[in-house]
């Protein structure tokens, strides 16, 4: 069993070093491999001797923990590209992932800010240099349409607040260049003058989002802050980390902005990964619908 942790190793340092996947991809395609190295373990299985029947039965097994299909969806995935490698690395001869049909996904609907929540959320009174930095955090994030993982890893030198561009590497170690209204601007210059240098008290970093220890922020710690601050201003839409992202995305399909510009700015290599929202686009139709049209309802 030792000697399947051991090439879970070398894997999760073959995507960081030579596929180049960033430290949280690498992470999920660990939480699955390791989900694996216990369901083996548990039942006494060699890993070089598993078979097609025994990765149905893993499935079978993260389905009763209640994983979605998107996640059953990923686990697959990530069993196919390990055994792969070990074929490559003459560790086994077959893959028994292969033939694995994986489950079909459901669309789940993205969950959207209204622009009146929107204009709640970023309502925040400035009378402490960590209320800059949070507005500037969420402006930027709606302006932008970020994931929070690229917003948290910005540096200083990512941003030009002359051109008013934002340069981000997303997944696939992909760059893009994202224009940022000179509102959002506004906002970041005032944190840099008036927030950070207080946060920081003489500290060095180059994240351009900072903690009073020196670092920068979590992706976690601004989840829990964007959350309180729903929480505070009364917005009940179920809010994930991505949430702003996604209502960025939707408000300009809304506005009449090109599909393939959205997946560009979202960094989608997949155009279909994109026409989620034009299904949120619909709902929020049909709910202006029915709000607004006197035999709506």
């Amino acid at each position: 069993m030792d000697k399947l942790l051991t090439c879970i190793n070398n894997y999760c340092n073959y995507l960081i070093i030579d596929k180049k996947y960033s430290v949280n991809t690498k992470k999920s395609y660990e939480h699955d491999l390791m989900s694996f190295y216990k369901f083996c373990k548990d039942h006494n299985l060699r890993f070089e001797k598993i078979t097609e029947e025994d990765i149905k039965q893993f499935l079978k097994y993260l389905r009763d923990k209640n994983l979605n299909s998107k996640s059953i969806n990923h686990a697959i995935s990530t069993l196919n590209g390990f055994y792969k490698f070990l074929i490559t690395e003459k560790v086994i001869e077959e893959n028994p992932v292969e033939y694995i049909e994986a489950p079909k996904l459901e669309k789940n609907i993205p969950s959207v800010l209204s622009k009146e929540e929107i204009n709640k959320l970023l309502d925040i009174e400035l009378d402490n240099p960590y209320s800059y930095r949070n507005k500037a955090m969420i402006e930027l994030m709606y302006a932008t349409g970020l994931r929070v993982s690229e917003l948290v890893n910005l540096k200083l030198n990512d941003v030009d607040l002359h051109e008013n561009l934002v340069k981000t590497i997303g997944k696939g170690n992909k760059e893009r260049l994202i224009p940022i209204g000179d509102y959002a601007t506004g906002i970041v210059i005032e944190y840099l003058h008036k927030a950070r240098p207080k946060i920081l008290k003489n500290k060095q970093t180059e994240y351009l989002f900072v903690t009073n220890r020196g670092g920068k922020l979590s992706r976690e710690q601004f989840f829990r802050i964007i959350k309180n601050l729903a929480k505070q201003k009364g917005i009940t839409t179920n809010f994930s980390p991505h949430t702003l992202r996604h209502s960025f995305a939707s408000h300009l399909l809304d506005n009449g902005a090109d599909l393939r510009i959205i997946q560009e700015l979202l960094g989608h290599s997949d155009i279909s990964t994109t026409q989620i929202y034009t299904h949120v686009s619909k709902e929020s139709l049909k709910r202006d619908y029915r709000e607004f049209h006197p035999h709506g309802n």
